[in-house]
């Protein structure tokens, strides 16, 4: 036991029984994993469609306490869930505080909330961000992948497009003031912010016809904006575009048998996160 408690602070992956049960759990390498995964997502599934189901009026007062049943046998089952994969795992807390730690342990809490805090139970629809498991299940590599390369070219170009949201909001900003001053109240502009939604709707050529100007000036505005929402809506594309040019790299499905974390270089032999040997 000892020695099983030294090997573990060092970052090494644990053997025995926790090895198999973190195989079975966090990879989809083996059928067993495979199958847990899967079965996992049927009852992410059922529980999404029994919380969706009780919304209706009509079939909440029919079948109330059979919803309610479904949704106490999944909590109870996602509940030992979590408990596996905080035991499988040599450092539980890296796991808790990760991003799938973190939404494992919302996918159970809301169901046991509402026994004290009535109206938290719709939460649960939470447990359907769960399916992002999907892409490691499948063993689609490849949209691991991309996924870690999308995730890395919005993060290198965050800078930029917090100028562009900047610029977007000061032309917002100075429509809905033109227009404001342009149609006035009785054309249904009746204050700045008002206007400032008719801009951003008319921007992004959505277009709701809530409210149109009527004035030829108002229109000759009008028609600008919407010319100029189809040059905004490229530009954070072609900012995105140039950062994943730049970071294209290849990723593995492994995760970490410490932590539970994944996007791993396929040639990386320990975490880096947690640096527990992979």
């Amino acid at each position: 036991m000892a020695t099983l408690h030294s090997v573990e602070a060092a970052g090494t992956p644990a053997t025995g029984w926790r090895r198999r049960l973190h195989e079975i759990i966090f990879e989809a390498d083996t059928r067993a994993g495979r199958a847990f995964d899967v079965a996992l997502l049927v009852v992410i599934l059922l529980s999404v469609l029994a919380v969706l189901l009780e919304s209706v009026p009509a079939i909440r007062q029919e079948h109330r306490q059979a919803l309610r049943v479904v949704e106490w046998v999944v909590t109870v089952l996602f509940t030992a869930e979590y408990l596996l994969r905080l035991i499988s795992v040599t450092r539980p807390m890296r796991y808790v505080v990760s991003f799938f730690g973190l939404v494992d342990l919302l996918a159970v809490l809301p169901t046991y909330l509402a026994l004290v805090l009535p109206g938290t139970h719709s939460l649960v629809v939470i447990r359907a961000v769960r399916l992002l498991r999907v892409f490691r299940i499948l063993k689609l590599a490849h949209f691991v992948d991309d996924a870690e390369l999308l995730g890395r070219a919005l993060h290198a170009s965050r800078r930029k497009i917090t100028v562009f949201l900047g610029s977007v909001l000061t032309i917002v900003l100075l429509v809905g003031t033109l227009m404001y001053l342009i149609e006035g109240e009785e054309h249904g502009f009746t204050s700045i912010p008002t206007s400032m939604y008719w801009a951003v709707v008319t921007m992004t050529t959505v277009g709701y016809g809530d409210i149109a100007p009527e004035t030829p000036l108002g229109r000759l505005l009008a028609a600008c904006v919407m010319i100029l929402g189809y040059g905004i809506l490229a530009v954070p594309t072609g900012i995105v575009s140039v950062e994943m040019a730049r970071a294209t790299r290849t990723v593995s499905t492994q995760a970490c048998p410490a932590c539970g974390r994944q996007g791993h270089e396929v040639d990386a032999r320990h975490c880096k996160y947690c640096g527990a040997a992979l």
